[in-house]
């Protein structure tokens, strides 16, 4: 199958490679040049990665990297893709733009999907002719660790669209849960939330982050803590997604102080280096001196 995923971040290199690695034909197309090849590189390091911890081999490695090219040219990406997945910014007018100019230059079986992790698939399908073809397809950071992704059903998709896409989920050993178009769907809602509430703690002093984090982790089996994760997925990121949901579904999901203020002060994360925590070379290296307490 040809897979065009459009965005070259973190999430669509990733996507990139675990379609790749299932053996897929992937043509990963970002707007510059050096944003592509940031992207290849990520998935050059991802893999080399794999091979480092004998998770895979370097025969598997080179497999995975001659299946993926790169382009700026959208036309070149998509024209001969059976699936497209954007993994653009959150931001609806940009992924109903790209809809919208992808269906002009795909066949109109293609599938085209969005990698949004809480707006509205319903409302980007609409920017297209045959909108019947949408659905979400919501991976989760880091595409290649994480096994779950989650199919998500706007009010137009079909059976067809459906089944495609949950026959490509699993064709790329992925865990698909199949939710229907809500706002924040399943689990970036009760994600949020509980990363939310976190945030509150810290900034009322019950706890450090990194004791929060702990007691998550091994009182509840989560992997990463929420605070963590919220450093891992953008700080950003996080609060354009809680701002959403405010809007649809109310109070509960207001954005803490610190979250702005981080935001404000271009701490976001792991990818700027300072959230709440204190990274170098991609490894959590302490915790952030300014998260203390707010009323």
């Amino acid at each position: 199958m040809q897979i065009a995923v459009l965005g070259a971040g973190s999430m669509g290199h990733g996507i990139a490679q675990v379609s790749a690695m299932a053996g897929h034909d992937v043509l990963l197309r970002d707007i510059e040049a050096d944003l592509v090849e940031d992207g290849l590189e990520g998935v050059r390091t991802n893999l080399q990665g794999g091979v480092d911890r004998d998770k895979l081999t370097e025969s598997e490695m080179e497999e995975t990297l001659e299946r993926i090219d790169g382009t700026t040219d959208l036309k070149e990406a998509v024209e001969d893709a059976d699936l497209v997945v954007e993994a653009v910014p959150e931001e609806m007018d940009l992924k109903k733009d790209v809809f919208s100019d992808v269906e002009a230059v795909t066949d109109e079986e293609t599938v085209i999907a969005s990698n949004t992790s809480s707006l509205s698939v319903t409302e980007m399908a609409s920017a297209l002719e045959r909108p019947e073809r949408a659905v979400g397809l919501h991976f989760f950071n880091p595409p290649h660790i994480m096994d779950l992704v989650e199919i998500v059903i706007a009010e137009q998709t079909d059976e067809r669209t459906e089944s495609f896409a949950v026959d490509y989920v699993r064709g790329i050993e992925k865990e698909a849960v199949v939710v229907r178009d809500t706002a924040g769907f399943a689990t970036s809602r009760l994600g949020v939330a509980l990363g939310l509430e976190a945030i509150r703690m810290v900034e009322r002093g019950v706890a450090s982050p990194a004791d929060i984090d702990e007691g998550m982790e091994l009182g509840y089996g989560h992997p990463m803590g929420p605070i963590e994760l919220t450093d891992h997925v953008g700080l950003d990121v996080r609060l354009h997604i809680a701002e959403h949901l405010r809007e649809e579904l109310g109070e509960r999901f207001k954005p803490p102080q610190s979250l702005r203020r981080k935001v404000r002060a271009g701490k976001l994360g792991k990818k700027t280096g300072e959230g709440y925590y204190v990274w170098e070379d991609g490894e959590r290296v302490g915790t952030s001196g300014d998260w203390g307490t707010d009323e």
